[in-house]
């Protein structure tokens, strides 16, 4: 539950239990009955005020039912029962009831001191009231008469002590009522106020020992970036430029052998200048990388925020596929593409998600791993058949292989002499894949073979 903060009339989260409910409506309604028909007594029959008392009996065995709605409106049914208790001949139960309850999920000065104010008032004057009724009608001269005396033993009513005792008595019982009913709600406040701060400690100590967490992941990754930092990202500058070095002593001996006429030195030399070219490029690539792993590490909420996949954006449609071919295209890749795609709008939307990523890892790949070449995309898509082909292929000396699976549909990503990072989408682990096909079949997220 929540606690309301107001200081005037602050709520207090107090557990109403079923086993408590049931007789405090029975014993307050009994309560009322009672003293009624004491009342009762003093009045004839066939008289106007005898039938004020059949109402006022009516009305009291149902009165006890106001206090089931003392959780949600424990004021307005403190207030009820008082109006009850003043404007009819009933006993002062119902109204203490409904001030304990008062007291118990209401807290402040002046909520409590106005509550008990108007609760001893009303006790006092019922029991008062009782007190000054006849003796045949009142609960109180019944308790101080002589035993087996009264209009039903057939004689009169014998008095053990005086009215002014009578009176008394029944005005310090009806505060020593008020003042057990209010230590009562008090207590039943303090005990939900100690859960209430249990609970914010128990959450505190909770955050305390996340945020610790944290803490620590967080010490432990800028222990990990900085060690990368130091020892990969400075060994992959030295690959860089060792290559760079190797490149221009191998350019230097192409021209020398050149000048000397020895072509197949010259050939040799050319090739290994080519060879650490490529090797010097994939180092500044892996470099760049590692910069942004070490980037990631050090600042997890910016990581998180870029890796988030937005499925909005990621949707199979044609205009986010010819966004994406766009983009490639601008970064100076030669594509050729045959996109079939209908009825879209049938299609299921996880299963173009997944589809778009793939064509987007597919482009990533290329980009990253064989800058240059050219590249045949095709995508179909068509609900009917329940089916959706993606192929990424990159044109190669030896063309690839397409697994084909009979009476299903699958999404393929061919891709030979590459890495592969499908896992964030695919729910799999893939490793590195050399002159093989890659399946990834939607059926069974998650499924992949190879074939070599």
């Amino acid at each position: 539950m929540s606690v309301i903060t107001n200081p005037s009339t602050a709520e207090v989260p107090v557990r109403t239990r079923i086993w408590c409910t049931v007789p405090m409506v029975v014993c307050a309604s009994f309560a009322c009955l009672a003293q009624v028909s004491f009342a009762s007594q003093q009045y004839a029959q066939d008289s106007a005020p005898y039938l004020w008392m059949i109402a006022c009996v009516l009305v009291a065995i149902p009165s006890g039912l106001i206090l089931l709605a003392r959780n949600s409106y424990p004021q307005a049914v403190f207030w009820t029962a008082c109006l009850l208790v003043v404007a009819l001949p009933y006993d002062s139960l119902i109204a203490l009831m409904a001030l304990t309850s008062l007291l118990a999920r209401r807290q402040g000065t002046k909520v409590t001191l106005r509550s008990v104010l108007a609760a001893a008032t009303t006790t006092i004057w019922s029991q008062v009231r009782d007190a000054l009724h006849p003796a045949e009608a009142s609960i109180w001269h019944a308790i101080f008469s002589k035993p087996y005396t009264g209009v039903r033993y057939g004689n009169t009513m014998v008095m053990l002590v005086d009215e002014r005792t009578i009176i008394a008595s029944a005005v310090v019982v009806a505060l020593i009522a008020v003042a057990i009913a209010t230590l009562a709600g008090l207590h039943i406040r303090s005990r939900a106020l100690a859960r209430v701060a249990e609970a914010k400690a128990q959450s505190a100590n909770e955050q305390v020992s996340r945020l610790r967490t944290t803490l620590d992941n967080q010490q432990l990754a800028d222990a990990i970036a900085a060690e990368a930092h130091d020892t990969l990202a400075h060994s992959l500058s030295l690959l860089a430029l060792n290559a760079s070095a190797l490149q221009a002593e191998s350019r230097k001996l192409k021209a020398e052998a050149e000048q000397l006429g020895n072509a197949n030195v010259a050939g040799m030399a050319g090739k290994i200048a080519g060879t650490t070219e490529d090797i010097r490029r994939q180092a500044s690539g892996a470099l760049d990388e590692a910069h942004s792993v070490i980037d990631m590490l050090r600042h997890p909420e910016d990581a998180r925020l870029q890796l988030a996949a937005n499925d909005a954006e990621a949707s199979l449609t044609r205009d986010s596929l010819l966004q994406l071919i766009g983009d490639a295209r601008a970064a100076n890749m030669r594509i050729d593409t045959w996109i079939d795609v209908q009825q879209l709008g049938q299609l299921d939307e996880s299963i173009g998600v997944i589809a778009y990523h793939v064509v987007q890892e597919g482009l990533t790949n290329v980009r990253r791993h064989a800058p240059g070449a050219p590249v045949s995309l095709q995508v179909d898509a068509n609900p009917r058949k329940g089916c959706m082909c993606t192929s990424a292929i990159r044109r190669c000396r030896n063309p690839p292989r397409i697994w084909q699976t009979p009476g299903r549909g699958p999404v393929f990503l061919v891709w030979p002499n590459a890495y592969s990072r499908l896992a964030e989408h695919a729910n799999t682990v893939l490793t590195n894949i050399t002159s093989s096909t890659l399946m990834y079949d939607y059926h069974g997220l998650g499924e992949h073979r190879t074939q070599p």
